[in-house]
């Protein structure tokens, strides 16, 4: 594609960097959560990948203001991101490189709107801006995690390739990353593909990521709080209208257990199990529980769930999540969910964070010697 007078590499940046305009004007107009996540992940997998990589302009002013402008709407330095991001492509994503001017001149830039907005309206800031903007940050995450997990993948479906703009090439974007993004094309027959967009094909590998965010709402209680809140909010209509709950038993829940918490306050008679593969995380979830929650260290088993009323699922489930839809072992399990997958009752946590809990209604199982084979299907 031709360049233009202003334009280096070709006429469709331009496209690009309209669309990038069109974002800052609708964040502007109307702010919310899904808007501030959902153009985080998209533009910087989008405009603000390609314009890394080959900066769109001839006059180096112009990207120089336009970096600043990247950086003021998705909220991280646009120079930062650049070296860190070159660094992952010359294989040295580790190297620890210091700030120059410009990138110190863009944190200001974001920290200085983002104080505005605070000083401004801080409910905007602490109940919209805030978590969209971690929302964003962990559909990146999942995105990044999904391209290179089992070695750099692509995606080649027409549709998210149309709306990414060829960013599903990653394989050959790696092989030929200066390669402007109108020329990608699947050069390589034997290169690793997935028929899953990268954020859905990270969503099977999410724990790591979860319990990094889990690690960020240890150190603010005001995030604690709020993820409580929408925790009871979404699980107090998942137990209306249920037999009586006496005992309930929790897989995962160290580290923050807000599921635990929550439960606490809404089933005050049950008794509550936690069952952790990791005795660290439980030990951190202990400070936050009183003295009746049992906590037991090593993976699920089905022989944990017996007796129990209630099993809880957690996101970060690894094992087969199915196998709780197909054969539930206690009468009620809430398993939690992405978003997309609703199965029966259910209700969104958050569509932000991409979350659902689906209700699953079965039967007790009181024989002890089937969970020796269900256990050599579940592991977590």
């Amino acid at each position: 594609m031709s360049a233009t007078s202003v334009l280096r590499h070709s006429k469709w940046d331009g496209l690009l960097v309209a669309l990038s305009v069109l974002h800052g004007a609708w964040l502007v107009a109307a702010p919310s959560v899904p808007l501030i996540a959902l153009g985080l992940w998209w533009n910087a997998n989008t405009v603000s990948h390609n314009f890394v990589h080959l900066p769109f302009f001839r006059s180096p002013r112009a990207n120089t203001l336009y970096s600043a402008y990247l950086s003021l709407l998705l909220g991280f330095p646009q120079r930062l991101w650049r070296r860190r991001h070159l660094a992952h492509h010359a294989g040295d994503a580790a190297r620890t490189q210091r700030w120059d001017a410009a990138t110190w001149y863009e944190a200001a830039l974001v920290l200085s709107l983002w104080t505005m907005i605070a000083v401004v309206s801080p409910r905007l800031f602490v109940f919209v801006y805030l978590p969209g903007y971690l929302a964003g940050l962990a559909l990146c995450a999942l995105q990044g995690h999904g391209e290179h997990a089992n070695g750099t993948t692509s995606h080649y479906g027409r549709v998210y390739n149309w709306i990414f703009f060829n960013d599903g090439y990653h394989a050959e974007h790696h092989a030929r990353p200066t390669e402007h993004w109108t020329r990608l094309t699947r050069t390589h027959p034997d290169a690793r593909a997935s028929r899953w967009p990268p954020v859905l094909r990270g969503c099977g590998v999410a724990p790591p990521l979860l319990n990094a965010l889990e690690r960020v709402v240890l150190r603010s209680p005001s995030l604690q709080r709020y993820v409580v809140r929408w925790h009871e909010a979404a699980m107090r209509p998942c137990l209306r209208d249920l037999p009586p709950i006496r005992r309930v038993t929790i897989i995962g829940g160290g580290l923050f257990p807000r599921t635990a918490i929550v439960l606490a306050r809404l089933l005050p008679a049950a008794r509550i199990t936690i069952v952790d593969s990791d005795p660290r995380h439980l030990a951190i979830a202990q400070s936050f529980l009183g003295r009746d929650v049992v906590t037991i260290a090593g993976r699920y088993r089905v022989s944990h769930a017996i007796g129990a009323d209630l099993l809880v699922v957690p996101l970060a489930f690894v094992g087969d999540r199915d196998q709780f839809y197909r054969a539930p072992p206690v009468p009620v399990v809430l398993v939690h969910d992405w978003a997309w997958r609703s199965s029966g009752d259910g209700v969104v946590v958050s569509w932000a964070l991409l979350k659902r809990i689906n209700i699953v209604r079965g039967r007790r199982r009181s024989d002890v010697r089937e969970c020796d084979a269900a256990d050599a299907r579940i592991s977590a």
